[in-house]
């Protein structure tokens, strides 16, 4: 999970920059809360303008609790604050979708939402902390931490020796063989990054500079790259 809590926060503007609380007789908007770096949704409560105000102001998600009657700072209590990244209203003016950093457990039961389902972020990105672990920690017997020991010439010499498996087994119609070799091409290249000081962010970055939305809508590609359709 994501806690840092000093980035910028987007807030909406322009014609949709405020609910419509008064489209409900209790004046109170459903929001649904997702993480802003995993995508998961943790949660869902109600929030009336007084709620929103708060939230606005103190960029901690505050609802209005219908049980207790007032408005409730998520994690008052526990410190289990979520610290507000972006809020997007919907096509209706009558519900809010707010990212958020959470700080520990979102449920009350202590899972990490209140689906019962595990926040963690995207596979390759827990990969990635992995890999950087092991090129920090002298790990009896680590593979990884062998291979940055070598240098970048060995782990670009490894990178190139997994694609040309990969391409070997293209050829074939063995394809546990052949997702068996893409990960280990996957997986050295992950490494191969790490050496060079960057991420798999740094090269969606560049991808998605590349790629170009014509007025049609339709996704175009600047000539000169090799970014797919």
């Amino acid at each position: 999970m994501n806690n840092d809590n000093n980035e910028h926060t987007n807030f909406p503007s322009g014609d949709r920059g405020k609910p419509d609380f008064n489209k409900f007789p209790d004046k109170l908007v459903p929001v649904i809360v997702q993480d802003a770096s995993t995508n998961k949704v943790l949660m869902q409560g109600y929030m009336n303008d007084a709620a929103y105000q708060q939230t606005l102001a103190n960029k901690k998600i505050t609802f209005y609790s219908r049980s207790k009657q007032r408005l409730w700072t998520k994690g008052e209590t526990s410190g289990n604050f979520l610290f507000v990244k972006d809020i997007l209203i919907d096509c209706d003016n009558d519900c809010l979708l707010i990212k958020a950093n959470p700080v520990g457990p979102v449920c009350h039961t202590g899972a990490d939402t209140c689906f019962n389902e595990v926040n963690e972020a995207n596979f390759l990105n827990h990969l990635e902390k992995i890999i950087q672990s092991r090129k920090e920690t002298k790990q009896q017997g680590s593979y990884v931490h062998r291979l940055f020991e070598k240098g970048i010439n060995k782990i670009a010499q490894k990178v190139g020796e997994e694609a040309v498996e990969v391409v070997i087994e293209a050829k074939d119609n063995n394809d546990d063989l052949f997702k068996n070799e893409a990960a280990d091409l996957l997986f050295h290249y992950l490494i191969l990054l790490n050496a060079k000081g960057m991420s798999l962010h740094d090269i969606e970055e560049v991808l998605k500079a590349r790629h170009v939305l014509t007025p049609s809508s339709s996704p175009q590609v600047e000539r000169g790259t090799s970014s797919p359709e």
